[in-house]
C-alpha cells in the first residue's frame, strides 16, 4: 500500500476472524453438552443410572471448554506515541518505541511481528493475516506511529545480516 502515511494518534487491533470462530465453536460446544447431558437420562447403562448430577456437570463441563476457546481469542494489541502494549494470550509485553527496530508482518506470516534493538522477536497475535484489510491498516498505523516515535534518531549504518 503506497500513498502518504495516515495520520493516526492510537492504534488497537484484535484478532476479529479469530474471536468469531472461537464464539461459534464455543456455542456449537456448549449446545452439543447440553443436548449430551439432556440424552443422560434415558440412556440405558446395567451399572450407572445417570442423575441430575451428571446433568449439571455435562453442562458445567460444556461452559468450562466454551470459555477456555474464548480465551484463545483475547490477544489485543494498542499503541500510541509513547509506545507499544501487547497481550499475547497470557504475556504482556509494554514497551516503548525505542525499543522497537521494525514492526514486521510478512506476506507469508500468519501474524504480525515486532523486531527489538536487541534482537529479540515477539509476535503479535493481534494481527492475524485472516483479518486482511483492518490488519493491513493497523500494521500501517503502528509503522507510522514508530517512524514518528523514531524520527529524531540518528542513522545508523546498514549492517550486512540487516534487512
Amino acid at each position: 500500500m503506497s500513498g502518504p502515511q495516515p495520520d493516526v494518534s492510537t492504534v488497537s487491533a484484535t484478532p476479529r476472524r479469530m474471536r468469531l470462530l472461537l464464539s461459534v465453536l464455543a456455542g456449537v460446544v456448549v449446545v452439543v453438552m447440553v443436548l449430551v447431558a439432556l440424552s443422560l437420562p434415558s440412556t440405558t447403562n446395567t451399572v450407572v443410572d445417570y442423575g441430575l448430577l451428571d446433568q449439571a456437570a455435562m453442562v458445567g463441563l460444556g461452559l468450562a471448554m466454551a470459555a477456555g476457546l474464548l480465551f484463545l481469542g483475547r490477544s489485543r494489541l494498542d499503541a500510541d506515541a509513547g509506545g507499544i502494549r501487547v497481550l499475547n494470550l497470557v504475556v504482556r509485553h509494554e514497551l516503548p518505541w525505542t525499543a522497537v527496530r521494525a514492526v514486521r508482518f510478512e506476506r507469508t506470516s500468519a501474524w504480525g511481528a515486532l523486531l527489538l534493538e536487541n534482537g529479540d522477536e515477539i509476535s503479535l497475535h493481534a494481527l492475524q493475516a485472516a483479518d486482511g484489510e483492518s490488519a493491513a491498516r493497523a500494521v500501517e498505523g503502528l509503522r507510522a506511529l514508530h517512524a514518528a516515535a523514531r524520527a529524531g534518531d540518528p542513522v545508523r549504518p546498514p549492517l550486512l545480516y540487516d534487512d
